[in-house]
């Protein structure tokens, strides 16, 4: 038995010893991984000083933070799937079609953002009163919504530039300047709530217009150093502009299913946060505060996800299909092992965490309680996200991340939030945990999915450009010489 164990273990190191792999991850992994975590951790500060004012304000900002959430999601898939489609472009050099795919993103990007500035500045009671139905809420969650949504458009464009920039390997421009801007949100934020550092004390309305200001300057840095640097992304107005039908289509097949997917899993999510919401205002302040949590736990895994996503792409864009799925691998085990240890530190860490929030004790009690839940069910949500993320959707397999992430949530999760809270009038944190049975039913057949390989797809032959008319009579003289 204990050379069975010695030999096991032996396996186990022969399959991670592989520097390249290593080099792959901490190139494009630790980078995002690092603004995942900076970025999650100054959020916590500044929801903690919003949670300075209680339960009301910490929950108008939440509310008004979740349109942003939307937003967010419904820009990911997007921009991730044209990402997936760079990345393997990328593998085989291919700059000129590239920039044609960013051009798409671009404007499909702005487009979905000016429909949410239209709906923001319009609707915002409306808006805010589907996630509670708290007078004070919605009134202050308006106010808030209405500045942020000034930020959206430059926040996609932003977005999209990042994304494929990560996808050509160029990880640390948008990560210094999105770390960059978070913390200067932080101070800017510190300042306007509390009126310190010669600004005007503006309560939680100074939240949102720093989140306003520091997105639009987030913008204008990253647009001028991507063309100041000459990156393989800077593509030119005429680039921008242009729109070949043919390409769109091409491209559209694969990146239709990730956008589709991310649009049914955003409103999943939306569906929750408004089951959450309904049930109190405590409830909601309570889910808010372990939303902090997570998205600091998620740090390390959206790098993992990230570096797997590229490093995936690239290899089966050049032809090295065994070599794509023994790197998979390799996330997967890593991912997992580090979820198990993030998650024990969550549970270890409840108590401080919650008393840096000037909450009501049933509000505290019941982000006590998620959080356990969270930290116990971590490594299933993070295996879901590297094999989804990282895995099927870099290797091409749209549609089954389609059907895991985007079609499971609504026939298992959303129909037990709705059972938990509406019909058994359950406090949240059981709510809560029965939304984990979508999670669960998506590790099971994600993890079968990967081991079965039909997730790896080449995307490349099917965005290449036909040969210009010169070439093809060129080819034909080499052809006949």
């Amino acid at each position: 038995m204990l050379n069975g164990i010695r030999n096991q273990v032996r396996r186990v190191a022969d399959y991670y010893r592989d520097p390249e792999y290593f080099r792959q991850l901490f190139k494009i992994g630790i980078p995002v991984a690092l603004q995942q975590a900076i970025f999650s951790l100054l959020n916590m500060v500044g929801y903690v000083m919003v949670g300075q004012r209680g339960d009301v304000a910490m929950a108008a900002v939440g509310v008004a933070g979740q349109v942003y959430f939307l937003l967010n999601l419904f820009l990911f898939g997007i921009v991730s799937g044209s990402a997936m489609v760079t990345a393997q472009l990328w593998g085989k050099g291919d700059i000129l079609n590239i920039r044609k795919v960013l051009a798409l993103c671009l404007w499909m990007s702005i487009a979905i953002s000016g429909i949410f500035v239209i709906l923001a500045e319009t609707i915002p009671a409306q808006i805010v009163g589907f996630y509670s139905s708290d007078p004070q809420v919605i009134a202050l969650g308006s106010d808030c919504l209405r500045i942020l949504a000034g930020a959206f458009i430059f926040f996609a464009i932003t977005f999209s530039y990042g994304l494929i920039l990560r996808s050509v390997g160029n990880v640390k421009l948008p990560v210094s300047i999105s770390v960059a801007s978070v913390v200067l949100n932080i101070l800017l934020s510190y300042g306007l709530i509390f009126g310190k550092l010669g600004l005007p004390e503006m309560g939680v309305l100074g939240a949102a217009w720093a989140a306003f200001i520091s997105r639009v300057l987030e913008c204008v840095t990253l647009l001028a150093v991507t063309y100041a640097t000459r990156s393989p992304v800077a593509a030119s107005p005429r680039e921008l502009m242009s729109f070949d039908s043919r390409f769109f289509a091409r491209v559209m097949k694969p990146v239709l299913p990730v956008i589709l997917n991310e649009l049914l899993w955003s409103l999943g999510i939306t569906a929750y946060n408004a089951v959450y919401g309904h049930i109190g205002t405590e409830a909601l302040a309570a889910i808010n505060i372990a939303l902090t949590v997570d998205n600091l736990a998620m740090a390390l895994f959206m790098g993992a996800g990230n570096a797997t996503s590229v490093a995936v792409g690239n290899l089966i864009g050049a032809g090295e299909k065994e070599k794509a799925y023994r790197y998979a691998g390799r996330s997967l085990g890593l991912g997992i092992g580090l979820a198990v240890l993030v998650g024990v530190i969550v549970l270890l860490t409840r108590d401080p965490v919650i008393a840096l929030y000037k909450v009501s004790s049933e509000a505290a009690d019941a982000a006590y309680r998620i959080l356990t839940i969270l930290g116990l069910f971590l490594w299933i949500r993070m295996t879901n996200m590297i094999v989804i993320i990282g895995i099927l959707r870099s290797g091409g397999d749209t549609h089954y991340s389609l059907f895991l992430d985007g079609v499971i949530i609504w026939i298992l999760g959303v129909p037990m939030a709705v059972l938990g809270g509406f019909l058994l009038h359950l406090p949240v944190y059981w709510v809560y945990l029965m939304t984990m049975s979508e999670e669960l039913t998506k590790c099971i057949l994600g993890l079968r999915r990967y081991f079965s390989r039909k997730w790896i797809h080449d995307l490349t032959q099917a965005v290449q450009t036909a040969p210009s008319i010169a070439e093809s009579v060129t080819k034909s003289v080499l052809d006949i010489s």
